[in-house]
């Protein structure tokens, strides 16, 4: 038998059901590579050995083995709380802070049997696309450690890329999951606003942020996104969302594994950030995507070239309401010098902002919502590339001048807040590497609530490129 983090999460969990593994012996097999890997490497921020050896003989012994997540290892981005852990946010201001109660995501996970290893490491108060706070070491690349892993999710794609964790949930709200998912090789999905009712989008400031998983394979991302659904009676639970119900044909395993479906496809290279900053395509991305369009025309899937309308309200109105997320952030006075400067201008922006600068923002990016979705409403998914660049240096962004920083952030990722903000479902794919070796993705976008499509299409692909046989040189 392979070493057990060879296999997937869903041959594990089978390895589980049929006794051949319990979940200790699991845990125990990721926490070794944990303590071998991570010092290098920088995915977790706080690991709970003892804990989470406890939290395996207890799923054990009291929870049912039908549990979605059933003895499987995972860790909680340390933006989400815990009782009883250490919760950093990736910031000094936060050192030192246990919480006495977790967050409805965590519970979520645990009552779907998942075993929590630790805390991944995340950028202070998931700010940055990239993983490099002042109050933790970096979240480096598996694939060459003198790169990033993106962000805001960085910690949670290092431990899967570099096998100490099966999967990893993560959290999206300008693009948190794909980034590093793109970054690091992996599949990483942002579902439909509203779809994960414990981090639905629907209390987060114009609903951006949404809860979602990062795995090596597809069959593996739907079996997380099963877990962290939490159906009630095997239906979702929407009763405190504010979108209609979805149809629910059952697991999004099912659709993963089976992968079927022939269909229409739009292939795009425009973004909301063209009118705002200059973005170029690097020949890697390009390749990528050019690639995708090659696989999936060979699979028979109708492509057609489609652009969006320019639009130069989008920008100036994203801005507006990431400074004012940052608003919100719960640093006051002394504290607020141990935060960095990036979230120190953010804070200090975001202050600044009145209730009628933000509702005219709102106001607009609704209005963009409708606009996207009305233009991409003939295809059943649209390709784009996920990233325009490489995976970046660590220490690449400006960590002073926060104009510049957020320009570098968005000529890296200009294909990911749009979706945040149009609240459609999309996931980024490892189809292509660099003669360097470094993982290339595309981005799928799908409709409202169009996730079965995106996870039928990823199922084919996978098939065809074998992306899962990858492995990066600390492996």
């Amino acid at each position: 038998m392979a070493d057990l983090h060879e296999l997937t999460a869903l041959a594990l969990w089978q390895e589980l059901q049929s006794g051949r593994v319990s979940p200790r012996e699991l845990a125990s097999h990721y926490l070794e590579r944990i303590e071998r890997l991570n010092p290098q490497l920088g995915a977790f921020v706080t690991v709970t050995p003892e804990r989470a050896l406890e939290r395996a003989d207890e799923v054990a012994a009291t929870v049912p083995r039908t549990a979605t997540l059933w003895g499987l290892p995972s860790g909680d981005k340390d933006l989400w709380m815990r009782a009883g852990v250490p919760t950093g946010f990736g910031s000094r201001a936060m050192t030192g802070f246990v919480p006495d109660a977790s967050d409805e995501i965590v519970e979520t996970l645990d009552a779907a049997g998942a075993v929590s290893l630790g805390k991944t490491n995340a950028p202070e108060f998931g700010l940055p696309a990239y993983t490099e706070s002042l109050a933790a070491p970096p979240a480096r690349n598996p694939w060459n450690q003198e790169l990033g892993s993106g962000g805001s999710s960085g910690g949670a794609a290092v431990a899967v890329a570099s096998g100490m964790l099966p999967f990893a949930p993560g959290s999206d709200g300008g693009g948190s999951v794909r980034i590093p998912a793109a970054a690091c090789g992996l599949v990483g999905l942002k579902p439909s606003r509203g779809l994960v009712p414990a981090g639905s989008g629907i209390a987060s400031l114009g609903g951006l942020v949404v809860d979602g998983p990062l795995a090596r394979t597809t069959a593996d991302a739907a079996l997380l996104l099963d877990g962290m659904i939490a159906r009630v009676g095997g239906r979702i639970d929407h009763h405190y969302t504010l979108r209609a119900p979805y149809d629910d044909d059952g697991p999004f395993l099912g659709t993963a594994v089976r992968g079927e479906g022939r269909f229409q496809l739009g292939v795009m290279t425009t973004s909301a950030w063209d009118d705002a900053y200059e973005i170029v395509i690097a020949p890697e991305a390009r390749a990528a995507l050019d690639a995708a369009v090659e696989a999936f025309t060979a699979m028979g899937h109708g492509m057609e070239e489609t652009a969006l309308t320019p639009d130069e309200t989008y920008a100036p109105a994203f801005r507006i309401l990431w400074q004012a997320g940052a608003a919100r952030i719960p640093v006051e006075g002394d504290a607020l010098e141990l935060v960095e400067p990036l979230t120190s201008w953010l804070i200090a922006r975001g202050r600044e902002i009145g209730a009628r600068e933000l509702g005219d923002a709102l106001a607009a990016l609704t209005a963009y919502e409708r606009s996207f979705i009305r233009q991409l409403a003939s295809f059943d998914a649209v390709l784009t590339p996920a990233l325009a660049m490489t995976p970046r240096p660590v220490g690449w962004y400006d960590q002073e001048d926060g104009e510049h920083n957020f320009e570098q952030q968005v000529q890296y990722t200009p294909f990911t807040s749009m979706l945040n903000v149009t609240g459609l479902p999309a996931i980024v794919l490892p189809i292509a590497q660099t003669a360097d070796g470094l993982p290339m993705g595309v981005q799928l976008i799908g409709r409202p609530g169009g996730e079965r499509t995106l996870l039928s299409l990823a199922a084919q692909l996978e098939r065809r490129v074998r992306w899962d046989l990858r492995r990066p040189p600390v492996w």
